[in-house]
């Protein structure tokens, strides 16, 4: 489990709040600020995307917590596979696709299975991998989207503030006025910016490293499927294979082989 996200955005909470001091904090809470930069900001993030979208949020809250594609595990997966269809033939592969949780794995397994052309294959993929990084670059969006809708609601909240405090100016209590309202102007202002900076970027940019991974995956997952296809040695495919990881997971690699081959002796 990944509690990265929550840990940075509750100490980044709790940073600023020590800086605004305890004693201060009643200061810094006005109902009207709220209503007008979160409220806004959410209401036009609802007026900019379909109801398919905003479904798909909730789900977003699993994804920061848990990233459920390593690419090490689909590399060893690809190499017992090569290794069942060098021995039994692409058939034998059916078995093991019907019982892959995966639906991508499971369809381009099937599709070598059923004889499909390399050419088909890889075209299929590829679209499907395109339609998934179309649906990840969507959501990543509304968060970039929100990130934008912050601070804009927040100066306008600010310019709210400014003129019910020039409209104030000519009352009795003309004093009382000023300062209530420069204060929902600059609360405002500070309300976008916490919204933008320590919630919607650092979401967006969580969401799209995960989607990161997630194609790489698929990409080793296209390309395995494909060497499988061509018949190619499963040792050299996962060679193949590994040359798509980044740099510091192929020293994870030659640091756990080490230790395996220090424990065999």
């Amino acid at each position: 489990m990944d509690l990265t996200t929550f840990i940075g955005l509750l100490a980044g909470a709790a940073l600023v709040f020590y800086g605004i001091g305890m004693g201060n904090l009643g200061n810094f809470w006005d109902i009207q600020s709220v209503l007008i930069v979160i409220g806004g900001t959410f209401s036009a993030l609802i007026a900019s995307y379909p109801a398919r979208v905003l479904k798909q949020l909730p789900k977003q809250v699993k994804v920061l917590l848990k990233n459920p594609y390593n690419p090490r595990e689909y590399i060893e997966q690809l190499y017992e596979l090569a290794i069942i269809a060098r021995k039994s033939g692409l058939l034998a592969l059916e078995e093991k696709a019907n019982a892959m949780e995966d639906p991508f794995f499971r369809e381009g397994l099937m599709l070598i299975v059923d004889s499909t052309t390399p050419q088909q294959v890889s075209e299929i993929l590829n679209n499907s991998l395109d339609y998934i990084v179309e649906r990840h670059d969507e959501i990543t969006a509304f968060y970039e989207k929100g990130a934008s809708y912050g601070p804009a609601f927040g100066m306008i909240g600010t310019l709210i503030g400014l003129v019910n405090m020039l409209m104030s100016m000519n009352m009795d209590d003309g004093a009382d006025g000023i300062g209530k309202n420069m204060g929902i102007a600059l609360i405002t202002t500070f309300y976008g910016s916490m919204l933008a900076n320590l919630f919607f970027i650092p979401i967006a940019k969580k969401l799209q490293v995960r989607s990161d991974e997630e194609s790489l995956c698929r990409r080793i997952i296209i390309e395995g499927i494909l060497a499988i296809q061509a018949g190619e040695n499963p040792t050299f495919l996962k060679e193949k294979l590994i040359a798509y990881l980044p740099q510091y997971q192929k020293k994870e690699k030659g640091r756990k082989g080490k230790e395996a081959a220090a424990e065999e002796d």
